[in-house]
Order: structure tokens, then C-alpha cells, then sequence
């Protein structure tokens, strides 16, 4: 299967970065081709312009300064994003890659008002996140990242596609032996995915 990997953290020594690595490697280790995208390593700019804005329904004139994303995503037959959760949100490049790369005639299109799905070649979804807050804050807060992943983001593949959802919560406190049983689950989840 292949497999498209969006990575969104700033530091290549980080937990998050292995995390990512050990994605990466379970993936193929499992017999998956994937497709990583880092989107610190490879520039990825985030920001909608106003240009982006004023034709961002006119496809395909909307995808010409995303066309590789765009291709890569319309490629993939999975997705796994692996990144960690910033002020109970996903960190800015990612939530820009969202905003600029899924477009109307990328992952939907309106019929008749309502949205049609264009992303059925799409047959799993996993997460791999890590938040600072513990479990019951992120709870109050309405954890919104565990929502996109099991809600949105499943909504527009298909309604009833498998979902992954890892998170190590409480990175603020978490032990050297918390990030490796963590490390660990990822690995074997990853391996099954």
C-alpha cells in the first residue's frame, strides 16, 4: 500500500522526529511504499494568500502551486500523520498544508450544495501524536486534533475507514521510559497498520 507520511516538526533531534523515523521504518518494514513528507525539511509554506484565496475554488487553476502535494496525496492509498499537538491544535505548517493542499476537486467537490468525497482511494488513516497537556485537559479543551483525525478527517476518505490514533500525552512529564514504551507502540502499530 502506499502509504503518505505527513511529518510537521521544526527539530531533527526531537522525540517527535523519532517518532517519525520509527513510522517511517515500521511502515516499510511492513512491506508499505511511502511516501514521506516532511514539511519543515522541504519548505512547505503555509500561508493561503489572497491569490490562493480568490481562485481557491476554480479547480485545477487551484492547485498549480501545490501540484506535487496534490499529486502525492491523489497517489496515496493511506495516510499517516505523525506530529506534535501545539496549543491543542496541529502546528501551523501543517494546518497550512490542510488550508492549501486539500482543495475543492483535491479531496471534495460540491454536488447540488453538499460534499462529495474525493478521496476513496484513500483506505486507512493513522495518527501519531504527542501533546503536552495530560489526557483530561486535552478532554476539556475538546481535543480538537483527535476530532480532525477521527471525525474530519475520516468523514472525507470514507465514514467507516480504520483509524489509528496513537498520542503519548503529558510530554511536559513524560520519563525516558514513557517516550519508549511509547516508541514501541507506535512500532508495533505501525507494523500491523
Amino acid at each position: 500500500m502506499r502509504v503518505l507520511v505527513l511529518h510537521s516538526h521544526p527539530v531533527e533531534e526531537s522525540y517527535g522526529a523519532a517518532l517519525h523515523r520509527q513510522t517511517i521504518e515500521s511502515l516499510r518494514q511492513a512491506g508499505h511504499e511511502v511516501d514521506v513528507c516532511n514539511l519543515y525539511a522541504e519548505g512547505f509554506d503555509p500561508v493561503l494568500s489572497r491569490h490562493d484565496r480568490l481562485i481557491y475554488h476554480d479547480y485545477p487553476d487551484n492547485t498549480e502551486l501545490v501540484k506535487p502535494h496534490v499529486e502525492r496525496l491523489q497517489r496515496a492509498e493511506a495516510l499517516v500523520i505523525c506530529t506534535p499537538v501545539w496549543n491543542f491544535g496541529f502546528p501551523a505548517i501543517l494546518k497550512g498544508y490542510f488550508d492549501r493542499v486539500w482543495l475543492p476537486g483535491v479531496t471534495f467537490e460540491l454536488v447540488n450544495g453538499k460534499v462529495k468525497s474525493k478521496l476513496q482511494h484513500i483506505r486507512k488513516v493513522a495518527a501519531v501524536l504527542t501533546y503536552g497537556a495530560d489526557p483530561f485537559r486535552a478532554f476539556v479543551a475538546g481535543n480538537p486534533p483527535k476530532k480532525i483525525v477521527k471525525r474530519v478527517i475520516r468523514a472525507q476518505i470514507k465514514p467507516f475507514a480504520p483509524v489509528t490514533f496513537l498520542a503519548h500525552y503529558d510530554m511536559n512529564r513524560s520519563t525516558e521510559e514513557t517516550r519508549k514504551r511509547f516508541l514501541a507502540r507506535v512500532k508495533s502499530q505501525m507494523e500491523r497498520f
